[in-house]
């Protein structure tokens, strides 16, 4: 479990992260989301001891990571995925961790394998594409059979099997009942893999939920109805988490809290003929926009688009 309180990061005059209270629970994969600035990267390396508070705390299982006897056993991390000697073998670099934790050389066999490095483990590092240094730095978050479990960005540069490996492997880390905390920008992705979410912007936090309340608050699945009867069609579906909004005069209704199914079944039983019958899912991506619109700290702009690859 990863408790974090108060947890404050202060660079100069810059607050790069500010009183952030959350807590990962182990069973689960946690996402770890913002816009780029948010503070997420500042906070996973506090969580290591990589940087000091500037005041609050956060413990891994109870301890700060420093007090760990075998922080390596105790959280696996993957912060920086080319953070190896680049003349180093996958193997070699492997075997220097476990002998620093004496972890033995059939856990190095064990994730080598896992991570697919088998072909290229007597490679040098340096000479890895970016999809085969993720690899070798999940190999090594992996080498101490730890409980909790921290990447930063995992998918970056895998293909489409690579995904998928991380997909299910992250997925099968939470079902073994151990802490699950990713990082990542690919809401496709975290929509996919993650129970809950932690989100953060300008340091803050934003939100600390589950995926489907997240998409809920957010606008869920809305049904588009429309009807000659709205006032009768809104009291048929009135009931406990149902909501039902329309203009005043309109004939369209929009509602949440039913599926267009059952929208549609309780017209019928009441002999009510619907015009349009229509339903919106609101994506994860679209309700983490929402979010954090007010928190993006870089902008891009359009303005001058329309002029690029024309001549002069």
């Amino acid at each position: 479990m990863i408790d974090s309180r108060q947890l404050t990061k202060r660079y100069g005059e810059k607050t790069a992260v500010d009183g952030l209270d959350f807590v990962v629970k182990p069973g689960t994969v946690t996402g770890f989301l913002g816009p780029n600035g948010a503070g997420k990267s500042t906070t996973m390396r506090m969580i290591v001891g990589l940087d000091a508070p500037t005041s609050g705390s956060v413990t891994v299982n109870g301890r700060h990571y420093a007090r760990h006897q075998a922080p390596l056993q105790e959280v696996g991390a993957l912060l920086e995925a080319k953070s190896i000697h680049p003349g180093r073998s996958a193997y070699n670099h492997l075997r220097a961790l476990a002998l620093t934790h004496g972890i033995p050389r059939s856990r190095v066999d064990e994730v080598i394998d896992l991570a697919g490095l088998g072909s290229v483990a007597n490679q040098r590092a340096g000479a890895f594409s970016l999809g085969m240094g993720q690899r070798l730095g999940i190999a090594a978050a992996l080498l101490g059979d730890p409980q909790t479990v921290m990447l930063d960005e995992p998918v970056n540069g895998l293909d489409p099997e690579g995904v998928l490996w991380i997909r299910n492997l992250l997925q099968a880390l939470a079902d073994e009942g151990r802490t699950v905390f990713v990082s990542s920008h690919l809401m496709s992705e975290m929509a996919l893999v993650a129970d809950h979410l932690i989100i953060v912007g300008r340091g803050r936090l934003l939100a600390d939920t589950t995926v489907g309340d997240l998409i809920r608050k957010a606008g869920g699945d809305t049904v588009t109805v429309a009807t000659q009867d709205p006032a009768r069609l809104r009291d048929v579906l009135a009931g406990p988490g149902v909501e039902v909004t329309g203009r005043i005069g309109s004939e369209e209704l929009q509602v949440t809290g039913l599926t267009a199914r059952e929208v549609g079944l309780k017209a019928a039983e009441h002999g009510i003929a619907l015009f349009e019958l229509s339903a919106r899912t609101v994506s994860l991506e679209t309700a983490f926009m929402d979010l954090t619109r007010d928190a993006v700290e870089y902008h891009g702009s359009t303005t001058g688009l329309e002029s690029l690859g024309r001549p002069a």
